[in-house]
């Protein structure tokens, strides 16, 4: 068996048994640890990292069916392992001796945040870093947590070649953060993200990811593709997830559900059969539209080593459009299962939950489409965060 096979049973496998405990996961607002244990021994987590430190370096499109079918089961167990792909791809921007340090253990979960709301000072040796960071996803089952920051010296930013504020993320052990109870949310409950801060931590500059531009571990075509590009398609793979198993929901629901005074079931009722057909174009055609941007954009990797702006925009669109249309998928069977829907007893009440969350992420909101129509127009926008 192919480890492509072996992570995509995998999944399948450990999906079963979060669905079965969702409840629990949702309740305990983080992945309880045996849970996060199970999907580290399954390989999630070592996805994004370099084969050089005892990572996977799986191709995105792998990465992206492992979420999807998580998902099926649990979005906050896809999410978190997502999150652990994504975040561990930065072992491949620090040296490698300082990446196989951090990587002692290869079931290490590494999370993070990219938005640089925190500040580093230049120091002797590396920087001093504070701030707080939000929607730190996962992080109280990691070991190592990153965190964004504007890079300063003697308190003026640092800049970059192009004369812009250098902006990089830092890796800092768990055990030095502070925590603080914020998750307090309607959806995705089990991510446990919450907000985590530190003051005046000592971070050495080899744990700054990127700031030694000519020590990397690895150039494969995985870490051509943009941090905020294998962001969103994570989310991506969520939302369709979530979507296929709000469907799948809704059918075995509608199959004996009679609304009061009628003779026929949902199942049997034309409106039903218009709007399950509807949302079943949707689905599969945004899913079609997503895979297929992801092999040209991995082609496209493989090739030039780097993921063109036509790639990152096509890959961009297909992402949002497929949040978007799983949205309308889940919504749609949420109001077609009518008053069943809204009890806590009912999933298409967390998977309604949970998808509008998902989407309220920026890496999947409507300035996506603004840079990728005016791309399109032939125009030339700020193509940073894609």
């Amino acid at each position: 068996m192919s480890e492509a096979d072996t992570l995509l049973e995998s999944a399948a496998e450990l999906g079963k048994q979060f669905y079965d405990r969702s409840d629990e996961i949702e309740k305990a607002r983080k992945l309880p640890p045996d849970i996060s244990e199970q999907m580290a021994k399954a390989g999630f987590y070592r996805m994004g990292a370099p084969i050089a430190v005892g990572g996977l370096e799986t191709p995105p499109a792998i990465g992206c069916h492992v979420f999807e079918i998580l998902a099926r089961g649990d979005a906050s167990c896809a999410w978190i392992a997502f999150i652990g792909m994504t975040s561990n791809t930065a072992l491949s921007a620090i040296p490698e001796a300082t990446a196989k340090q951090v990587y002692s253990n290869p079931d290490t979960l590494i999370t993070g945040v990219f938005a640089p709301t925190g500040r580093a000072e230049k120091v002797d040796g590396g920087f001093l870093v504070s701030g707080r960071w939000q929607w730190g996803s996962g992080s109280q089952n990691a070991t190592w947590v990153l965190g964004g920051c504007m890079l300063s010296e003697n308190g003026e930013p640092m800049l970059d070649g192009r004369g812009a504020p250098r902006t990089h993320m830092v890796l800092m052990p768990k055990s030095e953060l502070e925590f603080l109870d914020t998750w307090h949310v309607s959806g995705l409950c089990g991510t446990g993200s919450l907000d985590y801060q530190v003051q005046d931590l000592f971070v050495p500059e080899e744990r700054v990811v990127g700031y030694l531009r000519e020590d990397r571990v690895s150039v494969s075509p995985l870490y051509a593709f943009p941090n905020f590009t294998l962001l969103a398609l994570g989310i991506g793979a969520v939302c369709m997830g979530i979507a296929r198993a709000a469907i799948d929901e809704l059918v075995q629901l509608a199959a004996s559900k009679q609304r009061v005074g009628a003779r026929k079931t949902v199942a049997e009722q034309q409106v039903s059969q218009i709007t399950l057909a509807q949302a079943e174009a949707d689905l599969r055609s945004a899913r079609l539209f997503y895979y297929d941007a992801l092999q040209e954009a991995w082609e496209c990797a493989i090739s030039e080593k780097k993921v063109s702006v036509d790639h990152r925009r096509n890959l961009r669109l297909a992402t949002t459009n497929a949040v978007i249309k799983s949205v309308g998928v889940v919504n749609e069977m949420y109001n077609l299962g009518g008053g069943s829907s809204v009890y806590h007893s009912s999933r298409l009440q967390r998977y309604f939950r949970d998808i509008n969350v998902a989407k309220s992420h920026i890496m999947v909101s409507q300035s996506t489409l603004e840079t990728v129509g005016a791309l399109f127009f032939g125009l030339e926008p700020n193509v940073s965060a894609l």
